[in-house]
């Protein structure tokens, strides 16, 4: 007897059969939890010039070579505006958050730091070249690509994004995926329960997890165990990037699932694997399409979604 293939094998085979989908364009504010199609480069400098990071006062360095000394004010930079003059020996310029370092200064001391009395200002603490200056550059600099191909982009990654100033980001389709579940004894939710008869709630489950993995889930009606309807539920399955089939896989009369694929030109990759719950387990192809049967039974299949979808 033929040794049941390995949940190892198994898993591999799947993984194997697929490619990645073609890109599409998108907004950069609908990008969270998309998969990077294309690389993206910055579009400018982050930051673009020297910036204090805190508020206080921008000096040279120099001419406060002990505190404390007391400079002249001259101007200031806010954020969104600037000091257009190189600073002048004994010269030092009021500066806030974000805003750009004058031409010459290279230091800020924090205003907690310092005291004002009209346009003098005593520096109270020396100041340290380089001390709460954010350089240019610091985050990205324009053609910096920090968001690699294949990443699931989070939303730290979508900020960034935007930050580069990526109004689109090239992105792989998500993928399209029918669920069928099968068997006379289902019945949706809501429906009335007869005596032989179970909620079906494992199709909802897959979906769930479909939608929640980044998908795009398609919960096709319950089809009876009807091989016409079976058939012609699979002919509309194929035309999704995947087709997953809950029940119907095992051999007994009514399990009309491989016979209903093999009707259709599908092609048995394999059915049966060792592992328990799950052993049913079945994989089919035809051309692009590609259908993963998953067991009937609620533990099984969701056990199997885990480990295979």
């Amino acid at each position: 007897m033929k040794p049941l293939l390995t949940v190892r094998d198994a898993h591999a085979r799947v993984i194997a059969a697929f490619e990645a989908l073609p890109a599409e364009t998108i907004s950069v504010a609908d990008a969270t939890g998309r998969v990077l199609a294309t690389a993206p480069a910055a579009r400018l400098t982050q930051p673009p010039s020297d910036l204090s990071a805190m508020d206080g006062y921008a000096m040279r360095a120099e001419d406060v070579p002990a505190a404390p000394t007391t400079l002249t004010l001259v101007g200031q930079a806010p954020a969104g505006g600037s000091y257009d003059h190189a600073l002048k020996p004994g010269e030092t310029v009021r500066i806030f958050t974000g805003g750009p370092l004058p031409m010459g200064a290279d230091s800020i001391v924090i205003q907690e730091d310092t005291k004002a009395d009209g346009p003098k200002i005593t520096i109270l603490e020396a100041p340290r070249p380089g001390r709460h200056i954010r350089k240019a550059g610091l985050d990205f600099a324009a053609g910096d690509q920090p968001l690699a191909v294949g990443r699931t982009l989070t939303t730290r990654d979508v900020a960034l994004a935007a930050a580069m100033n990526l109004p689109w980001l090239s992105v792989h389709r998500k993928p399209r995926v029918a669920i069928l579940s099968t068997g006379d004894e289902l019945v949706l939710p809501g429906e009335p329960v007869g005596r032989n008869q179970i909620v079906s709630s494992s199709g909802i489950a897959v979906a769930a997890l479909v939608r929640g993995w980044g998908g795009e889930p398609t919960l096709f009606d319950i089809a009876r165990d009807d091989a016409q309807l079976i058939q012609s539920r699979i002919a509309a399955g194929a035309q999704h990037d995947l087709l997953i089939t809950l029940g119907g896989a095992s051999v007994g009369d009514h399990d009309l699932v491989q016979d209903a694929l093999k009707a259709q030109g599908f092609a048995m990759d394999f059915w049966r694997i060792a592992m328990r719950p799950g052993k049913p387990l079945m994989f089919a192809a035809r051309d692009r399409a590609r259908v993963l049967g998953l067991p009937g039974n609620p533990v099984s299949t969701m056990v199997c979604a885990l480990l295979f979808l």
